[in-house]
This record gives structure tokens, C-alpha cells and sequence, in this order.
């Protein structure tokens, strides 16, 4: 089967196999994953999602640094191709999804069906791909730990990105006044189709002052609710805007900057700080997972929530997914995708 291999931690900008400078490793002919239970299920993978966290480990930077050498990726999407025998929750031609620390770009996975979750009918299976690390961490952050409630103030940073389009789109169906922060008109226009209530442009806007601004035409004190997957200045600038007794959610650290969040003000401001690693639930609370996606599949179904994929490109093609994450272009997900996105049965 065709697998991306991490052979050495590095810049996955560089294409595969291109020289000896190449972190990335395009294998052909990796072996196919066998059944390691009587639980297990092979899916051929149909629509992988490239997140942060995967650019940041295979740079060798990531919290979890596993030994080489390695397939990254996480979420993935695909169509069931062997069960073992004593699988009772799908058959063969199943649609699933599910999420892994490694091993999802590649043609096939091996997982146990307590780990896999079934697509609804009419969801697009590349959207269900896209949905479990990105909507997950948005759904635990702002539903299971803020426990965002209508009529709450909840501002987003890096709000054109994966976890920041998903966190957009929950803080709305959760009835909260939504604040989007994003740099450029194309991100701007984009998120004012979500229904945002308002949006900051970086490259032309103040955020404090844009901010303020929008609270006092509505009559509102100040922010409750602060996502931010960014760090850095802006959040610096963000902390000014709290309520007293809001809560903060530390999702990542996009800029590159880890600050120090002044534990006087905290103290003063009565201010909740969550940090929040979602793989971690994985180990310590997965009911908690297994609970969050299935409630994002029920609401993808229904249309509560959409996914933009932004870009897609094949395995051949992983560095410019990379690039594309790593420039800021893309405006939701990037995807990985297997046999141009269609469902395909295999011949083994």
C-alpha cells in the first residue's frame, strides 16, 4: 500500500523522497495492516485531515515525539474492507471515521471497532474525515470544560482556521454571541457567512478597539469565553476584553510564543484557565470523546455544522499540504485524500 514515512524529524515542506535533506518518505509498497484481534476492523481509508499538531511533529516539536521512523496523521475517514470475527458493530462497506496519534496517511488502518464510529447517512465522508480532531477539540473545550451557555460572549482567535472555523461554528449552535478574529478580507467575508456577530480583521483593525466598539452597540460588559488556539501579542491584547469570571481555553500555540498569563490579574479577575490537550482524553476520559463525536456527527447530519475543506491533495502531494498549513493559507481543513476522494472497494 501507498504510506507517507517520517524517516527523519525535518521540514515536511520538502517533497518526498527529493533528497537526503527529505524528512518525508513516499513508500509504495509498505505492507498492508493486519487484524491485530478478533475486534479489529481494516478500513480503507478514503479522506485523512492534516492538523498542526501533525506539522509540528513531524518537526520533531510536538509534545509526543514517537521513534522513528513513523506515518503521521490523526483523523481519518474510510470504508470498512475486513472485520474480524467477532466485530458486532460494522460489516464490510460500512462508512467510518476515528482519529489515532499515528498511521493515517496511508491507504489502510487497522482499528478496534469500539475506537471506529459510523457516518451517518448523507454526511460526505471527507467532511466526516476532517470532523473528529478539529470539531473535537472545539466541542470538549467549549461544551465539556467552559460549558458555554446562550447569550455568552465567546471570542476566537485564529478563527479562519481548522479548530477555529469548528469553535466558530459551536459557540453558535450553543446560542453564544460570537466574535471571530482573523487576518485578511477573504478570512473575514468567509466567517461572516458562518453568522458570526462580529468579526476583526487584523490587517486593517485594532482588536481592542474593534472589540469594544461591538460591546458597547449591544450593550455588552465584556468576553466570557476566550478560545485561543493562537497566543502570543494578540492574546496579551485579548486579556483586556475579559469579564470577570471568564474562562479561557488554551488550545495551542500557533504564533510560536508561549506566554505567561499574569496570575495576579487571573487572581483579581476571578478568570478559569483550561488548558486543553484532546488526545490526553483519549487515555484518561474517552467516554468523554466517544460522547463528543458522536453529538458533532448528529449535528453534521443535521446540518447544525459544516465542514470547508479548504484544500485536498493526494499522498504524492503531502509537502504542499504541509505548505499550505504552514503559510496560512487554508481557510478550514486541509485533507489528504485517497483515490481522487471517491469510495473505492478494494481488490485484495
Amino acid at each position: 500500500m501507498e504510506a507517507l514515512l517520517v524517516r527523519k524529524l525535518g521540514d515536511p515542506t520538502l517533497p518526498p523522497n527529493a533528497s537526503e535533506n527529505s524528512s518525508l518518505d513516499l513508500s509504495t509498497s509498505h505492507p498492508i495492516p493486519n487484524l491485530e484481534s478478533p475486534t479489529s476492523v481494516r478500513v480503507r481509508i478514503k479522506a485523512a485531515s492534516l492538523n498542526f499538531a501533525n506539522y509540528l511533529q513531524v518537526l520533531g516539536k510536538y509534545q509526543e515525539k514517537p521513534p522513528l521512523p513513523f506515518i503521521p496523521g490523526s483523523d481519518y475517514s474510510g470504508v470498512v474492507e475486513v472485520v474480524g470475527p467477532n466485530v458486532t458493530k460494522f460489516k464490510i462497506g460500512d462508512l467510518v471515521c476515528s482519529f489515532v496519534t499515528l498511521g493515517s496517511f496511508a491507504q489502510f488502518i487497522v482499528a478496534d471497532e469500539s475506537d471506529l464510529f459510523q457516518v451517518p447517512d448523507g454526511c460526505d465522508l471527507v467532511a466526516a474525515g476532517a470532523l473528529p480532531v478539529a470539531y473535537g477539540t472545539s466541542h470538549v473545550a467549549l461544551v465539556h470544560r467552559a460549558q458555554l451557555r446562550p447569550k455568552q460572549v465567546l471570542l476566537v482567535l485564529g478563527a479562519a482556521g481548522g479548530v477555529g472555523i469548528s469553535a466558530v461554528q459551536i459557540g453558535k449552535v450553543c446560542g453564544a454571541t460570537v466574535i471571530a478574529v482573523a487576518r485578511g478580507n477573504e478570512k473575514v467575508q468567509f466567517l461572516k457567512s458562518l453568522g458570526v456577530d462580529h468579526a476583526v480583521d487584523l490587517s486593517s483593525a485594532n482588536v481592542i478597539e474593534s472589540v469594544k466598539g461591538f460591546l458597547k452597540s449591544r450593550k455588552l460588559k465584556g468576553v466570557d469565553v476566550l478560545y485561543d488556539p493562537v497566543w502570543g501579542k494578540l492574546t496579551k491584547d485579548s486579556l483586556k476584553l475579559l469579564n470577570c469570571g471568564a474562562q479561557i481555553l488554551v488550545i495551542g500555540f500557533a504564533s510560536g510564543e508561549v506566554p505567561v498569563i499574569p496570575a495576579n490579574i487571573a487572581l483579581v479577575k476571578n478568570w478559569t484557565i483550561h488548558g486543553l490537550y484532546w488526545g490526553s482524553y483519549k487515555i484518561h476520559q474517552p467516554n468523554v470523546l466517544g460522547d463528543s463525536l458522536k453529538e458533532l456527527l448528529a449535528w453534521l447530519s443535521k446540518g447544525l455544522i459544516t465542514v470547508n475543506i479548504s484544500h485536498t491533495f493526494s499522498l504524492t502531494e503531502a509537502h504542499l499540504a504541509f505548505t499550505a498549513l504552514k503559510d496560512r493559507r487554508a481557510i478550514g481543513k486541509v485533507m489528504i485524500t485517497f483515490d481522487g476522494g471517491k469510495i473505492v472497494k478494494s481488490k485484495l
